[in-house]
C-alpha cells in the first residue's frame, strides 16, 4: 500500500498539474465487457480454433485473417462499445467522474471509449480528444497540436490522448497482434508520433496507472518503452493500482511477490486495491488536503 509520504507527493503533483492519469481497460469494469470476455464470445461465434480464446489481440488477429478484412474486428468492437451507455459520472465511486474533478491538463488512455472526455464535459470542462498518429491513415487527420494558435492543454481545456486509438475512428485502433507490432515499431522509430506536450506528460509528471494488470505486456511495454527511457535522476514517483490477490490464492500471492520485486527498483509504487477503493481514498485525501483539514 502507499505510504503517507507517497500520498503527500501524489497530492502535491495533482495540485501542480504534474500528475497524468493513465487509464487501461479495467477502468471501465462494470460498464464495458472486459477484453477477455469479448475475445471468448468471438471465439465461440466465429469458431476460433486455438486454446487461447481469452486473448483479445490473438482472436482479433484470427478474425482479420479469417475474414480477409483487417478492419472487421475493429468495426465489430467499435460497434460494441457504441452500444453501451456511459457510466453515471455523478456516482461517488465512479472513476472517470472523480478524475474529472481533479485540476489536471492531460489524461492518457489505451481505451477506445470516450468516457473520460464525457466525464470532463459533465464537469463543465472543455476537453480536446487526440490520438497517436501511429499509422499512415490517421496521420492525415488534423490535430489540435498542429493548429494556430498553439494548443497548450490546461485544467479548463484538457486533452484526452488515446494512445491506442478510439472507437469513432476504427482505423486508429490498436487491436490485433499485427497492430501492436506495427504500433511498437513505429513508436520506437519515430518518437515524434507523440506530440511534445504528450511526451512531457509521460516523462515530466507522476503517472497514475489505473485499470492495468502489472503482469500484462501492455503495461510493461508502456512503462519500459515510453517512460523507462527517461534519465533516472529526472523521474518522478508513479503509482499503479493493482487488484489484490485473494488470501486463499497461493499462486496469486506468488505473483504479487514477483511483481513487487520486479518493480522495487523502479519509480512505480504498487497500490494493492480495487480501482473504486483507490479513487475513493484519493478523493477523500484530496478534499482534506484542499480544505486544509
Amino acid at each position: 500500500m502507499l505510504e503517507d509520504k507517497h500520498w503527500d507527493i501524489l497530492l502535491k503533483r495533482i495540485a501542480q498539474g504534474k500528475c497524468t492519469p493513465f487509464l487501461g481497460a479495467g477502468a471501465c469494469a462494470g460498464t464495458l465487457p472486459l477484453g477477455s470476455e469479448v475475445a471468448h464470445g468471438w471465439s465461440i461465434k466465429y469458431s476460433y480454433p486455438l486454446c487461447d480464446s481469452y486473448d483479445l489481440a490473438r482472436v482479433a488477429q484470427f478474425l482479420a485473417v479469417d475474414r480477409g478484412d483487417p478492419m472487421f474486428p475493429k468495426d465489430e468492437i467499435a460497434d460494441l462499445i457504441k452500444s453501451y451507455k456511459p457510466p453515471e459520472f455523478k456516482s461517488n465511486d465512479e472513476l472517470h467522474g472523480n478524475l474529472a474533478d481533479l485540476p489536471l491538463p492531460v489524461y492518457l488512455t489505451t481505451n477506445y471509449d470516450n468516457f473520460m472526455a464525457e466525464a470532463l464535459r459533465s464537469r463543465q470542462r472543455n476537453p480536446v480528444q487526440e490520438m497517436c498518429r501511429w499509422n499512415k491513415y490517421i496521420r492525415e487527420i488534423p490535430s489540435a497540436f498542429d493548429g494556430t494558435p498553439f494548443y497548450d492543454p490546461s485544467p479548463a481545456n484538457p486533452v484526452v490522448f488515446h494512445l491506442h486509438g478510439k472507437a469513432d475512428v476504427p482505423e486508429s485502433m490498436v487491436l490485433t497482434e499485427d497492430d501492436y507490432l506495427d504500433f511498437l515499431v513505429n513508436i520506437s522509430r519515430n518518437q515524434a508520433l507523440l506530440p511534445p506536450r504528450i511526451q512531457q506528460a509521460l516523462t515530466g509528471a507522476s503517472l497514475l496507472f489505473i485499470g492495468y494488470r502489472l503482469s500484462d505486456w501492455t503495461f510493461r511495454v508502456l512503462f519500459r518503452g515510453l517512460v523507462g527511457s527517461l534519465e533516472k535522476s529526472l523521474r518522478r514517483i508513479s503509482v499503479a493500482v493493482q487488484l489484490p490477490p485473494e488470501e486463499s490464492d497461493k499462486e496469486q500471492k506468488k505473483s504479487q511477490f514477483f511483481l513487487e520485486k520486479y518493480f522495487q527498483n523502479t519509480d512505480v509504487r504498487i497500490h494493492w486495491a480495487t480501482a473504486r477503493d483507490f479513487i475513493k481514498e484519493l478523493m477523500e485525501r484530496w478534499r482534506q488536503n484542499r480544505d486544509g483539514t
